[in-house]
């Protein structure tokens, strides 16, 4: 991931004042092909991929047998059997070993896009956002998705639409480098820092290296993002999911934090409300300004809290600085 402290002050501005901008994603693009890879999919991820039509796109995420979530990522179909999923740069060469491990006879293919294969396949993401994002979609002639995690695509180039609006451009790196040729000149280019601060006012988190395995999809309030489905059957983990969920014995939920101090994914939070065990553990972090954050603090986060002790967060130990959390899904 980029640094996200590195001077980000006109960049996070930028996004504050709903400014359009255009960012290189750290994001990788995975192809999961065949005859079985929709049963296959439906399987092993938390989504109901049997129900996932071509234009939609899912939040779905990949869980361990003791329902710890391995990566969340975007899915969506090209076809009937093909589809794309877009998940953090870093994860995906441990995340294709480990799934292909379950592959055995299922007559499915799995394809790396990633900047790192050869060039001539090699797929790349950009973030659109601001007011005028669509306008910069259609002034390219590329379509327009309408609805939140609906997906558009021309050629072979796919745009999401994100929850609150952002757009994802998946396409051959050469494509991208003409959208950024055509845009320059309207469109100022940023750093992710700013997309990443997006994704924090939206609550959208993003397992990385630091957090992989971490948590229950319900620790980061993914059911309530449509990410995870108790009515499709089995998946690894699913036992343990659908248990925490019926039972209620998740404590701990996804909040947004505000400091005056950087905050790093993966670093343990603390309460004197909790003193024999960390309070809370950060997921993603940026940035931030008071207007980003609607709280007093320089840096921004989204974390995975224990609700009864979110209201006296520390960093670094029980009595260090205070960190201001507020739940990204109120009770």
């Amino acid at each position: 991931m980029n640094n996200p402290f590195l001077n980000p002050e006109p960049e996070i501005q930028q996004a504050a004042t709903g400014a359009p901008f255009v960012t290189t994603l750290n994001l990788a693009s995975l192809e999961i092909s065949g005859a079985d890879a929709r049963v296959f999919l439906h399987n092993q991820f938390t989504s109901d991929v049997k129900s996932l039509e071509i234009g939609q796109a899912q939040l779905s995420a990949w869980c361990t047998a003791k329902g710890r979530m391995v990566a969340n990522f975007i899915l969506y179909p090209l076809s009937g059997d093909v589809f794309r999923l877009l998940l953090p740069l870093e994860l995906l060469p441990g995340f294709i070993k480990r799934l292909q491990m379950y592959v055995l006879r299922s007559r499915v293919k799995l394809t790396s896009l990633s900047v790192a294969q050869d060039a001539a396949g090699a797929q790349g993401q950009l973030g659109l956002s601001g007011t005028h994002a669509a306008d910069a979609l259609t002034a390219l002639g590329l379509p327009v998705p309408e609805t939140p995690l609906s997906v558009a695509t021309l050629n072979k180039t796919s745009i999401i639409r994100l929850p609150d609006g952002r757009f994802i451009l998946s396409a051959p790196l050469e494509s991208l480098h003409h959208f950024g040729e055509q845009w320059s000149t309207r469109i100022q280019p940023a750093r992710q820092t700013a997309w990443e601060w997006l994704d924090i006012r939206a609550g959208l988190p993003w397992i990385t290296r630091a957090t992989t395995e971490a948590f229950v999809p319900q620790m980061m309030d993914f059911e309530k993002m449509g990410g995870v489905s108790f009515t499709k059957g089995c998946y690894p983990g699913q036992e343990i999911v659908a248990r925490s969920q019926y039972l209620g014995q998740v404590k701990r939920h996804l909040y947004r934090l505000a400091s005056q101090h950087p905050l790093t994914p993966g670093e343990d939070l603390h309460s004197p409300a909790s003193p024999d065990q960390p309070a809370g553990k950060v997921i993603t972090a940026a940035a931030a300004t008071d207007t980003l954050t609607n709280a007093t603090g320089s840096y921004a986060a989204l974390a995975v809290v224990l609700k009864s002790a979110a209201a006296d967060l520390r960093q670094g130990s029980n009595d260090g600085a205070s960190v201001q959390a507020t739940p990204v899904y109120p009770s």
